[in-house]
């Protein structure tokens, strides 16, 4: 299984970004697709996740309202829709993908793909 993660880039507060994740090597037709970040000196932090089979969706507190997960089963595909950003939000993004239940926990993710770096200034 292969994630290949793009979209990240340098954009000033209030701004957007997407990012995308595409998945090969299994469908995906029954898992969750999550994103998280990682900002240098903490910890790997749960962002945002989309079941497949009923796209139920979870996001953490601090992005609600400002961000959106989407996914294109037929690409097998995951987006993040990033609005309003923040300084905050800087940080190295990761797509992952585990069976099942969405977890925001990263130990219960299989698969994941390289960061793309969203780096957001004031």
């Amino acid at each position: 299984v292969q994630l290949q993660a793009s979209g990240g880039g340098l954009v000033q507060a209030g701004g957007s970004l997407r990012l995308s994740c595409a998945a090969s090597g299994r469908t995906f037709s029954t898992d969750t697709m999550g994103w998280f970040r990682q900002a240098p000196g903490k910890e790997r932090e749960f962002v945002a996740a989309i079941r497949s089979s009923d796209d139920s969706t979870q996001y953490q507190d601090s992005v609600k309202g400002r961000f959106t997960i989407s996914r294109d089963n037929a690409k097998n595909t995951v987006y993040l829709q990033m609005n309003s950003l923040r300084p905050e939000d800087t940080a190295a993004y990761y797509c992952a993908v585990r069976t099942g239940l969405i977890s925001k926990s990263a130990q219960n993710y299989n698969y994941w793909g390289q960061g793309t770096q969203v780096t957001v200034s004031s």
